[in-house]
């Protein structure tokens, strides 16, 4: 029921924008944005756009470059099951795990959340987490947008979006130009389902009467809920690690919506192919649930899903021990998945061996 205006006329609250919530949210979100200041930006909100100094970070020859994108349908399951905390942390990710495979360093991010009315508590637990994933990022959250539309959004509901921009020398580009025959491909392993293929789990779980409240049969002490809303996994501080000690990196593929199959040739020349062993993938659980909930070939959960592996990485073979030494130190489980090869008139994605899918 909308309500009538006063004695007075119209305000803007009779059509539903509460701006007193809106600017309760600015202040509970200055602590967080603050918490994100890094050299070149102190991360202070107010101002009609955010500031950064690049001269700060001392670049040579620096290129800026930009990424933006949202979370999907996982904003579904977030809000079905009341759980807000993280979902912040899938949008910074899906941002700057694009920019990390250009050799950039993110430097900041700015968000956009929508909805038709503004519950404070909820969306400042929303961009709590997008703080955090710019934490993991080392990216400073130097501004964003609030927008409470009345009309567009069915009640509860809301929708985000994010942008990041990062720096990297203009020498130091990705991918190489000298991508060959014999380059080693390692895998970085994902943390679940990331950020991709929610409609189809989703449907899933309608279609089979499952509740996001029910125990995850792939994840003890986790709800279906809680399982599904684990964030995706933020690459960029063990990348930039091993850009900056190991060396010998010549690619990098984010493995989002459309799997392997799709991502990875996105950045290989077009005479070779990447011949990826799918034996020596370890599929973790949700996706052997999933596959088999659906009765899902093996061909549709590699485009659907990152089936385990969020980073590709295209190595020279001399460097690559040394690579997955230094990605191991800085956390990340590397799985060697294959080489890349001549294309001839194939597949720029050769898969051999079989996606164990089986309990």
């Amino acid at each position: 029921m909308t309500s009538r205006p006063t004695s007075n006329g119209y305000t803007y609250s009779d059509a539903g924008v509460d701006i007193n919530a809106g600017n309760a949210l600015v202040d509970a979100i200055k602590p967080i944005a603050k918490s994100t200041a890094r050299p070149g930006a102190d991360a202070s909100l107010g101002g009609f756009g955010g500031l950064f100094d690049l001269k700060a970070l001392n670049y040579r020859d620096p290129v800026l470059v930009a990424a933006n994108d949202g979370v999907g349908t996982k904003l579904k399951i977030a809000i079905e099951s009341g759980r807000h905390g993280t979902i912040g942390i899938d949008l910074v990710a899906m941002c700057v795990n694009d920019l990390i495979v250009q050799g950039a360093e993110p430097i900041f991010f700015l968000d956009y959340f929508a909805t038709g009315k503004l519950e404070t508590g909820m969306a400042a637990d929303v961009i709590a987490g997008i703080g955090e994933g710019c934490r993991q990022a080392g990216a400073a959250l130097i501004g964003g947008e609030t927008a409470e539309m009345p009309g567009m959004y069915a009640a509860g509901d809301y929708d985000l979006a994010g942008f990041a921009v990062g720096v990297v020398e203009r020498d130091q580009i990705l991918p190489r130009r000298d991508i060959r025959e014999g380059d080693v491909i390692l895998g970085l392993s994902s943390a679940g389902a990331h950020s991709n293929g929610y409609s189809l789990i989703r449907r899933l779980v309608t279609d089979h009467g499952l509740s996001y409240a029910d125990p995850a049969p792939f994840a003890p002490g986790q709800t279906l809920g809680e399982a599904l809303l684990t964030p995706t996994r933020i690459y960029v501080k063990s990348v930039l690690a091993a850009l900056r000690q190991a060396g010998g990196i010549k690619a990098l593929a984010h493995i989002t919506g459309g799997g392997i199959t799709e991502n990875l040739p996105r950045v290989l020349p077009d005479d070779l192919a990447a011949s990826i062993d799918l034996d020596a993938l370890d599929v973790p659980p949700l996706f052997r649930w999933l596959a088999k909930l659906g009765s899902i070939a093996p061909a549709e959960m590699l485009r659907t899903f990152n089936c385990g592996i969020g980073m590709i990485v295209v190595a020279d073979p001399a460097d690559a021990e040394g690579l997955a030494a230094q990605f191991r130190a800085t956390g990340e489980t590397v799985v060697t998945l294959g080489t890349m090869v001549a294309r001839g008139t194939g597949e720029s994605v050769a898969y051999r061996g079989a996606l164990r899918l089986g309990e």
